[in-house]
């Protein structure tokens, strides 16, 4: 299989009132799986640009991009899709509610939560480490080792 460069992609740690925010990984139910907001890179932008773009998209919500606090991978081994994230602190800037009536231009999210620490433990989320760096200390910078990508 030919060699692919990895895709860059930036996710956004949003923990407001003690609630991290989680959107669909897969789009029109195909999985169960939760991630933080973010996505692709675009070229000519900075990571920050990008990550208010992206969390803007899938949310609606305006927010405020503070300091990186972990780096994921992930592939697909059997069609040689490789993707790298740059995980950021943020916060709101402004009002935290997502209006039902949003929708992600690219129709790809079409589910968000708020879980607490303890609640999102029976939630299934990846990168492994996303809930441990979400209510772990600010400050605190981990990086997660390639995993292969699950639905």
């Amino acid at each position: 299989m030919p060699s692919k460069s990895p895709r860059v992609a930036v996710r956004a740690i949003i923990v407001h009132d003690g609630h991290l925010l989680l959107v669909n990984a897969w789009p029109d139910g195909k999985s169960d799986l939760m991630c933080a907001p973010g996505g692709g890179v675009e070229t000519g932008s900075s990571l920050p640009e990008n990550l208010a773009r992206e969390v803007y998209e899938e949310t609606g919500l305006r927010i405020e991009v503070g300091a990186p606090c972990m780096v994921n991978e992930f592939h697909d081994p059997r069609i040689g899709f490789h993707q790298v994230e740059i995980f950021f602190r943020c916060s709101i800037a402004g009002n935290a509610n997502i209006s039902s009536e949003w929708r992600d231009p690219e129709k790809i999210v079409d589910r968000h939560i708020w879980v607490t620490e303890a609640g999102s433990e029976t939630v299934r989320v990846k990168p492994d480490g996303l809930k441990a760096i979400a209510f772990a200390q600010p400050g605190a910078v981990t990086y997660d080792p390639l995993e292969t990508i699950v639905m």
